[in-house]
């Protein structure tokens, strides 16, 4: 499926009032590049979308399943009950969590990143997907996206995807599968 596609087969889904939308996969699987281009794609439809990536909630090389867990709980499911949603900001060279946010029910929501796609956030989303490609490829994207900073954590960040694939099967959770794999700029 091309990049053009699977924003056009996802856009519907953004376009509530309400909407949740879930984008994971494991890293370089191109979750931030199509996010953005669905939140740019649902802002020329006239939506006002919001996008909440994990990558600012995660605290540090081994806060995956702490931001997905939170992500779930006090972001995802009060969302869909009509509640007010929060989410922590870390900053990554600071250490810390440097700003609480709060997210008003309303306007659709576009949560992307490792973790986004558990049990709990799957059942409270409107929209689920997961996004896959070959290993090889994606940590290519990766480093090169981030380079010599994430290339010591690799190992590490990979072993917590693993146990979220292992734990949450999220891709048998998502409503729409997409292989990256074949797809360049993700």
């Amino acid at each position: 499926m091309s990049s053009e596609r699977a924003v056009r087969t996802m856009l519907p889904h953004l376009l509530d009032p309400g909407a949740i939308v879930l984008v994971d996969g494991r890293s370089g699987s191109g979750k931030t590049t199509l996010a953005r281009r669905l939140i740019g794609a649902a802002r020329e439809a006239g939506a006002a979308p919001r996008l909440v990536a994990l990558d600012a909630m995660y605290q540090g090389w081994d806060g995956l399943w702490a931001a997905a867990q939170a992500a779930a709980q006090d972001l995802v499911r009060p969302l869909s009950r009509g509640e007010a949603g929060h989410w922590q900001e870390y900053d990554w060279n600071l250490g810390r969590v440097i700003a609480r946010h709060t997210v008003l029910p309303g306007p659709p929501l576009l949560v992307e990143g490792v973790g986004a796609l558990t049990p709990l956030s799957a059942a409270a989303a409107t929209y689920r997907v997961w996004l896959t490609a070959e290993s090889g490829l994606r940590r290519e994207r990766a480093l090169t996206r981030d380079g010599e900073t994430f290339r010591p954590h690799w190992d590490r960040w990979a072993a917590q995807e693993a146990e979220h694939l292992r734990r949450h099967q999220p891709e048998r959770l998502a409503d729409l599968v997409i292989d990256t794999s074949g797809l360049r700029g993700q």
